[in-house]
């Protein structure tokens, strides 16, 4: 399978992407670890990836057109529960590439430089290591996934949308919505981590967007079963036919299931990497 992450026992090392790194201890290691992380998505650049596509799903979802503006100050055409639908289905397309991008991105690192070795001879073992990438992802990808959707909002009162907004509606999809994409997030993380190939990690984002998008058409059992087909589970708006718009508690049982499943998943399979020696 190529280079694994593997643990070494020495206590000193170097880390051969982003410099020295002293032996870590259990208490402050990890905050340090999560640091060290944060400065390589700084250098890999990523921030300009989250942005281009962040703007670029307002830019889809927000309603820029003639037509989609003609509603926008009518309660019967049901505005803001139309952008909402169209902002998860923008979500189900980009969501998955994006996670999928920057969990490559910030893994295929320690393939390239021998990073898993150093990071171990500091103290940093393979499983520690995934998941300070995954602490320092979701510090980024938290507060971007809240702005996003405040854009969309102020863009589409710019474009003219007086209907009174339904707060509670679009904070619990959006809190949904960054629950679903740091789950998917922690196990891209998982698998550009055993995987040295990250075409197949990027790969699988690029089908998991065709996947999420098909997930709004296909029935309920089947987005249960696939995983990112809970980019169209947590959407509170479904369509019965043209321009009926209804609103449907999502299934939260179901959702908190998913989320719980791949926690147990990241955990578990974190600390198998952390006994692995070689």
């Amino acid at each position: 399978m190529g280079t694994q992450p593997t643990v070494a026992r020495s206590s000193r090392g170097r880390r051969g992407y982003s410099g020295y790194a002293p032996p870590l201890r259990s208490g402050g290691s990890f905050r340090v670890a999560v640091r060290l992380e944060l400065a390589k998505l700084r250098r890999l650049r990523t921030m300009p990836i989250v942005i281009v596509l962040g703007v670029t799903a307002v830019a889809f979802a927000a309603p820029l057109s003639a037509s989609s503006r003609a509603g926008l100050a009518d309660p019967a055409a049901h505005p803001w529960e139309g952008i909402l639908l169209q902002y998860a289905l923008v979500n189900a397309l980009f969501s998955p590439i994006l996670v999928a991008v920057l969990a490559s991105r910030l893994t295929d690192i320690e393939h390239a430089s021998g990073g898993w070795y150093l990071s171990a001879t500091a103290g940093l073992t393979p499983g520690r290591l995934c998941r300070a990438k995954f602490a320092a992802l979701a510090l980024m990808l938290v507060p971007v996934l809240a702005l996003q959707t405040l854009a969309l909002i102020v863009a589409a009162c710019a474009a003219g949308a007086t209907v009174p907004l339904s707060i509670g509606m679009w904070a619990g999809y959006t809190t949904l919505l960054i629950g679903v994409d740091l789950a998917m997030c922690a196990l891209h993380v998982l698998l550009a981590a055993v995987l040295d190939n990250q075409l197949a990690c990027v790969g699988l984002g690029l089908v998991g967007a065709f996947i999420g998008v098909y997930m709004f058409l296909a029935p309920a059992w089947l987005a249960r079963l696939l995983p990112w087909g809970y980019w169209a589970m947590i959407c509170p708006i479904s369509q019965g036919g043209p321009g009926d718009l209804m609103v449907a508690r999502p299934p939260l049982g179901w959702i908190a299931g998913f989320l719980g499943l791949a926690t147990a998943c990241f955990y578990a399979i974190t600390s198998r990497l952390d006994r692995i020696e070689r």
